[in-house]
């Protein structure tokens, strides 16, 4: 597997360098659209109301709302702060049943990206012993998004959530009505489920349809049922992960700050919690922390901290605009 992201999580005063992995992928057989009298692939072109073919890196976004159209250019989203973060920053911990699982999104694989795993070693076995999920919230591919922390089989999760306005509520008046169930209907009902019931094995199932899929494609290839095409796309190349984390954790000193300053009733803001994570970056990207009098550091340092989250964009932009360029073959990949 390949990390798509790096960062830290903030766990009170101590910070864990982690590295991002998709934990799940689809096992669908990938089809593309042909002609269907010359066999010709189908691509589709990015062409604007003009007329004009566009290349991906001169497309911009836009926001209309019915009257006006509002054009968003890279440099705008850049001034956004929540876009550079690489932080996942603990908001609070709250019991497992309390979270609805219709809120779960995408899950990721979090590894300790540090020469010590003792600081992801300490919230794994934290967030296990206390039976507690921990409501978290990062930046991903230009979004701000809400999520949870937990652990399967001593690795950390990073689940995604939906906010709570994009939960549809159930309204339907079908269910208004009155219906009564009979002791034996329930008696029943309940006998069958008692039948089938059993410890869940996801093993045991399978996609019957995409396994006939892909017999019957090597049917045809066996049969010489098939059509001569160039190669349309090429190996990605590898990006090796270069750094490592920082040195052995003062968990105990990053702890106990972190108890003192809730009972002082320094929990603080949301803005005030960012302002402290951005000016102990540094810091946490070598895998440091820092003790109790750390805790005055962030009025002192506020000012530099912002300074350099300005900076940061004007030095990555020239590496995006690569990027952006091959954005169009994985594009045309999925049609």
């Amino acid at each position: 597997m390949r990390s798509i992201w790096k960062g830290s999580i903030a766990f009170g005063l101590v910070n864990v360098p982690i590295k991002v992995y998709a934990a799940t992928e689809t096992h669908d057989v990938s089809l593309h659209q042909v002609h269907d009298e010359d066999k010709g692939r189908i691509r589709y072109k990015r062409v604007c109301e003009f007329g004009h073919e566009v290349e991906y890196a001169d497309i911009q976004r836009a926001y209309d709302d019915g009257d006006k159209t509002v054009v968003l250019t890279a440099d705008d989203f850049k001034q956004l702060p929540e876009e550079q973060s690489h932080e996942v920053e603990v908001l609070e911990f709250v019991p497992v049943e309390q979270v609805d699982p219709m809120m779960f999104e995408k899950t990721y694989y979090l590894e300790p990206d540090s020469r010590s795993p003792k600081a992801y070693v300490l919230l794994r076995e934290t967030l296990a012993k206390t039976d507690r999920l921990a409501i978290v919230q990062f930046t991903l591919r230009q979004k701000t998004r809400l999520g949870v922390l937990r652990v399967h089989d001593d690795v950390i999760l990073l689940q995604g959530l939906l906010w709570g306005d994009e939960v549809r509520a159930a309204d339907f008046t079908a269910l208004d009505s009155s219906v009564k169930v009979s002791a034996n209907e329930l008696k029943m009902s309940s006998s069958l489920v008692e039948s089938m019931s059993t410890d869940f094995d996801p093993d045991r199932y399978t996609d019957s349809y995409q396994e006939e899929l892909q017999q019957l494609i090597d049917a045809k290839l066996d049969a010489g049922d098939d059509i001569d095409t160039e190669k349309t796309f090429g190996a990605k190349e590898d990006e090796d992960d270069e750094g490592e984390g920082g040195d052995v954790l003062d968990l105990m000193a990053a702890l106990r700050a972190s108890v003192d300053k809730k009972r002082t009733g320094g929990s603080g803001s949301r803005s005030s919690s960012s302002s402290r994570s951005s000016s102990g970056s540094d810091s946490s990207a070598s895998g440091s922390t820092k003790k109790a009098p750390a805790a005055k550091a962030p009025a002192k340092k506020t000012a530099p901290a912002k300074a350099t989250e300005k900076k940061a964009p004007a030095k990555k932009a020239p590496a995006k605009k690569p990027a952006a360029k091959k954005a169009p073959a994985e594009k045309k990949q999925a049609s």
